[in-house]
């Protein structure tokens, strides 16, 4: 029996990486770049207006339980009710859509964007009721100001907690000190992954304590609770919240920090090489922005791994595009090596520590050889012989070079031990064809809320921050990463007509622009920022 079931696994196996090894239709041009998914905006649009209704039911339901009639307080649970009304028949409309996605029912896809409007609307019309209402919803010191009508709390009810009425009496009302309470029971409930819970009580912080120190702390949580939830809506909404917040606070200590995290957010979107490269692409453009602004930066170690991992898959992609044109030209369909020519000649000049960079050089060459251009075919083989001494390509470029009549150059005393790293077992091939993702080591916790045993010493610094005790020029030690962050080695071959930014002044950068955007599309960043204060944490 136990053979029999070993049997039947191996069998499903076998069957699954044929499948996924399956020779595809050729792709000889790189896809263009993609926005979000239509099943992606909708979940991202449903989060967004649950967090908004959550918030104002809270709100709402902390009126509701103080004995007072004052038109004050009635006026301010009318405004909060008909917002709550309005974020309910939104919500109903995306869900509606769900359903016939769902479904695969056709329908308008314009409808998509109208709706997004009508979100952003409402995000900002019940930021402004949370705000016009604080004084109604402030402790107003008397024990009957403090009272429930009910032995259970309406927050609590909605979130299944029971009886326990403290977060209807944070949220519910306004009093000095609350920020700080609200801040720590926010960052407790979003480790125990309560994000949705988390993220409203880190949107009271925003939304009624105005002044409060926790304030652009609050706003960088609610983002790590995004990029701790980790499902594609929730990373969208992530990379929107760290770049929302270094709009607002570009000069701020966790700068750095933000702009590595949303390289990170694209990182975690990659797809395979020979896939859909668009996220590659913004990774690498805001890990080069990253070291361009931030060049004396501690993260600098972390960001070149990065930035490694991000360019192999870009020269992977364009090996593959360039290896689809190879075959082509091979087979007779083609009637010249000239499109594997230009990949592979992309490849060599734009990504020098591409791990198999040996067998670009090789199939560059061989290109020319085709095209009977000897010089330019042993200017690549002198290449791979001198760089890649142990390179299962070295003989026939030694041979070839002897044919061609050209010179062979000495092994490069760097490089005499240098080995081209192994590729990923047959397992771990089977992993990304299985998942469509590449690995990569992006670290999972947050900036400042983190799921591991660290997290508490992070926050410990970050409480700090909010009491003022730790001032902005000594900034806290930045925690180690729990894996072996290594530099890049040195360049193989020098680039050439490599694309360069153009450097920009040391220190933090003069705007929280996109570099994924276009200029058109560029927040517009206020003229006086809102003051920060506390360390790193």
């Amino acid at each position: 029996m136990r053979f029999r079931n070993v049997l039947k696994f191996v069998l499903c196996a076998a069957v699954l990486v044929s499948a996924s090894f399956a020779p595809t239709a050729p792709r000889v041009a790189s896809a263009a770049p993609v926005q979000a998914s239509a099943a992606q905006r909708i979940e991202v649009m449903r989060s967004r207006l649950e967090t908004m209704r959550r918030t104002l039911n809270s709100a709402i339901a902390g009126l509701n339980a103080k004995d007072s009639d004052k038109s004050g307080a009635e006026e301010a649970r009318a405004r909060l009710s008909g917002l709550e009304k309005e974020v309910s028949s939104v919500l109903s409309e995306v869900n509606d859509v769900r359903a016939k996605q769902e479904r695969a029912e056709r329908y308008d896809q314009e409808i998509l964007s109208k709706l997004e409007t009508s979100v952003n609307d409402l995000d900002t019309r019940v930021q402004a009721g949370m705000r016009a209402t604080i004084g109604e919803r402030s402790i107003s010191g008397t024990e009957d100001s403090k009272k429930k009508k009910d032995g259970r709390g309406f927050f609590s009810r909605i979130l299944g907690m029971g009886g326990d009425k403290k977060y209807d009496e944070l949220i519910g009302t306004v009093a000095p000190g609350r920020d700080r309470q609200l801040f720590e029971d926010a960052v407790k409930e979003a480790r125990r992954s309560n994000y949705e819970t988390a993220r409203a009580l880190f949107g009271v912080i925003i939304n009624t304590y105005t002044d409060s120190v926790f304030l652009p702390l609050a706003k960088l949580a609610i983002a790590d609770t995004f990029y701790l939830e980790g499902t594609t809506s929730s990373l969208i909404q992530a990379a929107q919240a760290y770049q929302d917040w270094l709009t607002f606070f570009p000069t701020d200590p966790l700068a750095d920090d933000v702009m590595l995290k949303i390289a990170e957010v694209e990182m975690r979107r990659m797809g395979l090489h020979d896939r859909d490269i668009t996220n590659a692409v913004k990774a690498r453009q805001r890990l080069r922005v990253l070291l361009q602004q931030f060049p004396k930066t501690s993260l600098r170690p972390e960001a070149e791994v990065r930035l490694r991992e991000v360019e192999n898959n870009l020269a992977a992609h364009n090996m593959f595009v360039g290896d689809q044109y190879f075959n082509r030209y091979l087979r007779g369909v083609a009637s010249n090596p000239k499109g594997a020519q230009s990949r592979y000649r992309e490849v060599v000049e734009l990504y020098p520590n591409y791990d198999r960079l040996d067998q670009t050089l090789y199939r560059l060459a061989q290109t020319y050889v085709f095209e009977e251009e000897p010089d330019e075919a042993a200017k690549y083989l002198q290449q791979l012989v001198s760089n890649f001494p142990n390179s299962e390509f070295v003989e026939k470029a030694r041979e070839q070079l002897t044919a061609i009549g050209a010179p062979t150059p000495e092994v490069n005393k760097n490089r005499v031990n240098f080995r081209p790293p192994p590729g990923p077992s047959m397992f771990g091939k089977f992993k990304e064809q299985v998942f469509g993702m590449t690995a990569v080591t992006v670290d999972k916790n947050g900036i400042l809320i983190s799921n591991d045993s660290k997290g508490g010493d992070r926050m410990e610094e970050v409480l700090r921050r909010g009491d003022g005790t730790a001032p902005d020029t000594t900034p806290a030690a930045r925690i180690a990463p729990a894996r072996n962050v290594t530099p890049a080695p040195p360049q193989q071959t020098q680039q050439k007509n490599t694309p360069t930014i153009q450097p920009t002044q040391p220190g933090a950068p003069a705007s929280g622009s996109d570099p994924a955007r276009s200029p058109a599309t560029q927040p517009v960043t206020p003229a006086t920022q809102p003051p920060t204060s506390g360390a790193r944490p």
